[in-house]
């Protein structure tokens, strides 16, 4: 008879997560051609860039002081936008669009503030009946630890510079292992290790699943350090399931950057 290993645990207190009447990917509202999905505000669909634009055009002063700051709701983000779509219409978005364009965020940050966000509200309607966001750097820790990579060798930091893709495809690999709301609270719990100040208490399970301690730091190190590191998104379905999504493009800035919070 087999020892029971480390993650049984997880899924004797887990339950098996619903699959989605419709799959995933027939509800992805990107199309063949496009980057990113448009944004549904106020009856228009607006891409990246214009969604950048309108909020740069009505709230670059909000938003950029004392900011940037990613901790922001997506929802507060969301209500910006449409009242920046209220204020200037369609024929004003058109306007602002061409002029915003040509400007250079590391000569206004606004500029590339107001990006940010536009590609975080993209993120986040991905999908048609749900919402999803980035992996935070515990989630994507623990997908990596739980994945097969760099188990059996030593790695220094210039081989994983050098295979991004391979890490990416890791990180996919270790979150498809747990149920995903259990890997949001082992990712909970990596940020309270090594993200805060001072570890907030001790989660049994966490220890269980995760034990060793060097390989935790590393697999936190890595997602924290190198943004460069594609990661999937987390998508909550609208009847509350979790699923794994796409793996987006870069942000505005070429990174995929990854925060200590959920950003929902």
């Amino acid at each position: 008879m087999t020892a029971p290993g480390p993650l049984d645990a997880l899924y004797a207190r887990v339950a098996a997560p619903a699959a989605p009447a419709v799959p995933l990917v027939q509800r992805e509202r990107r199309r063949a051609t496009q980057e990113f999905p448009t944004l549904p505000v106020r009856g228009l669909e607006l891409t990246v860039g214009e969604a950048a634009a309108a909020l740069f055009e009505t709230q670059a002063d909000e938003l950029a002081l004392p900011g940037p700051d990613f901790d922001t709701h997506t929802d507060t983000l969301y209500d910006a936008l449409n009242g920046a779509v209220r204020v200037l219409g369609p024929a004003g978005i058109a306007e602002v669009d061409g002029q915003f364009a040509g400007l250079d965020s590391d000569e206004f940050p606004e500029v590339g503030v107001c990006r940010r966000f536009a590609y975080r509200l993209a993120l986040s309607f991905w999908y048609e009946g749900a919402r999803s966001r980035p992996m935070t750097v515990g989630e994507a820790a623990v997908a990596l630890y739980l994945s097969d990579a760099y188990r059996h060798h030593q790695v220094d930091a210039l081989t994983v510079r050098r295979a991004p893709l391979l890490v990416s495809r890791a990180i996919r690999q270790g979150a498809a292992v747990v149920p995903l709301e259990t890997l949001a609270r082992l990712g909970e719990a990596m940020g309270r290790e090594f993200g805060a100040p001072v570890t907030a208490g001790r989660d049994w399970l966490y220890h269980q699943a995760l034990p060793d301690w060097h390989r935790r730091r590393f697999c936190f190190t890595l997602m924290r350090a190198d943004v460069r590191q594609p990661s999937p998104l987390i998508v909550r379905l609208d009847g509350g399931a979790y699923a794994l999504g796409a793996t987006p493009s870069a942000g505005p800035d070429g990174t995929w950057r990854r925060t200590l919070r959920a950003e929902w």
